[in-house]
């Protein structure tokens, strides 16, 4: 095995400089986002930062996936079980502190194109494709009738987080229950009551 050039990555400043990115983009939008504050926050410099992520688009993108948990969760025999697990998940990551209002300035009109395509390819995608496998693997169970939207279903099961939060009502604590046994119905299914 040969050595790479240079010092090896330190694990610890990588988790640093992520966890005050997420500081920073909670605190002041992408916009505001300073890589300054970051690299001192994180006790590195610019840049490591740099050397680590190439663009702040980049590191900003990189901070708000490395909060994911997705690849830890096992498939299991029951898909409506697994789009539970899968909504309280998205639930608990958009109702954190700052949560909506991360997702919201990753997406607004001013940001640059880079960040709205590494968020949609780094967040959004994979999140849309566990669904939408989740509701495919139902189908083809015979759980869900085949002739169902599975596209239009994969963007209501989160999409009724959002507009209860811009229309300013809470979020209920059974949300990813609920959302999953609307989504499973409307395709056909019997939900457990």
């Amino acid at each position: 095995m040969t050595r790479q050039p240079g010092r090896p990555r330190d694990p610890e400043i990588d988790s640093a400089v992520l966890g005050a990115v997420l500081d920073q983009l909670a605190t002041h939008g992408y916009e505001g986002m300073s890589l300054v504050r970051v690299a001192e926050e994180a006790g590195t410099t610019r840049q490591a930062v740099y050397r680590r992520w190439k663009t702040k688009a980049d590191l900003a993108t990189a901070a708000i996936s490395s909060m994911s948990r997705a690849n830890e969760r096992i498939e299991t025999d029951d898909p409506f079980a697994d789009l539970v697990a899968e909504l309280r998940s998205f639930q608990a990551g958009v109702t954190r502190p700052h949560g909506v209002s991360m997702a919201i300035s990753m997406l607004h009109e001013s940001t640059d194109d880079e960040v709205k395509r590494l968020f949609r390819d780094r967040i959004v995608s994979p999140r849309r494709a566990r669904v939408r496998a989740i509701l495919e693997r139902a189908v083809d169970r015979g759980l869900l009738d085949s002739t169902a939207d599975v596209e239009l279903s994969v963007a209501t099961s989160t999409g009724s987080l959002y507009a209860l939060r811009l229309a300013g009502k809470p979020i209920p604590r059974d949300w990813a229950l609920r959302s999953a046994t609307l989504v499973w119905r409307s395709m056909g299914g019997s939900a457990p009551s």
